[in-house]
């Protein structure tokens, strides 16, 4: 016999579950969109405060920078960027810079400016064989210890190049394979791999936990360009929904290209984001 407390009991897991896959949950919204600021790179150039007053304004809320002819951050110390940046209601996040002669000084500057990750923009030694990505990626695991002390967090962002295979295997997997998996992250560039004809989810899958940060950009579907939001070939809603599983944290907006400015196609892109539900 179903007694009142079994019947309760019964009840209240399929009204649980219901819940749960109700066709009528409400749907994730895109929140703390991030921008890398190689986006507004000749704007930051020329005016770097009144360049991030105009991102906030628009909603920005986490940043990366990217060494540019005026340093690390502009033109501004790092501690400048940092409190422009809170008294903007935005964080410097992240930030790219190079593995070399200065990298001790890029660290300490990173953890001046209040960033949580510090990325390496681009491999430390050319060459598109196996016994350099091997040797990158015992750089990054030294480097990535260099981050730790300092408060920081290692990553790497690849472009196009990284999946060139050899052997049968892209090169991009050797830097993911080879580094120290506690230590070493990935930032994804969502286009530049789709490009390349990968699948970031695959990634995701193989690797999980070791993406927590994205740029999020579109391609062109018949140049090889960056263009604005719902223009290219990426799926964005889907990533979104597969963000989990690769571990994000963070992800900044990244266009190259404009069809007129970059602040303009800054606000497209926020604009477009705003919209979504996933």
């Amino acid at each position: 016999m179903t007694t009142r407390r079994d019947f309760l009991k019964t009840t209240g897991s399929l009204a649980a579950g219901a819940l749960l896959y109700s066709p009528f949950a409400e749907a994730a919204k895109v929140k703390n969109v991030g921008i890398q600021l190689y986006t507004v790179r000749k704007e930051m150039l020329a005016d770097a405060v009144g360049t991030l007053k105009q991102l906030a304004k628009i909603g920005y809320k986490e940043l990366e920078s990217a060494r540019s002819d005026k340093g690390n951050y502009y033109g501004l110390k790092p501690k400048e960027i940092k409190k422009i940046a809170h008294d903007l209601g935005m964080n410097v996040r992240s930030g790219h810079v190079h593995i070399d002669k200065d990298w001790k000084k890029s660290v300490d500057m990173a953890a001046e400016a209040g960033q949580s990750y510090l990325v390496c923009s681009s491999l430390p030694s050319e060459g598109q064989t196996v016994a350099n990505y091997q040797r990158c990626a015992d750089t990054f695991s030294k480097s990535a210890e260099d981050c730790q002390k300092a408060g920081l967090v290692f990553a790497y962002h690849n472009h196009d190049y990284e999946f060139e295979k050899k052997g049968g295997k892209p090169l991009y997997d050797i830097l993911v394979e080879k580094s120290d998996a506690k230590l070493v992250k990935m930032e994804m560039d969502l286009g530049w791999a789709i490009l390349t004809g990968n699948d970031p989810l695959k990634y995701f899958a193989k690797y999980p936990g070791r993406f927590p940060l994205w740029h999020l950009k579109d391609m062109d579907k018949v140049k090889k360009e960056s263009t604005e939001f719902g223009k290219g070939q990426i799926d964005i809603v889907k990533m979104l929904k597969n963000s989990d599983k690769s571990g994000m944290k963070y992800f900044f907006v990244e266009q190259e290209e404009y069809p007129k400015t970059a602040m303009e196609s800054a606000k497209y892109d926020f604009d477009y984001l705003a919209k979504l539900t996933y």
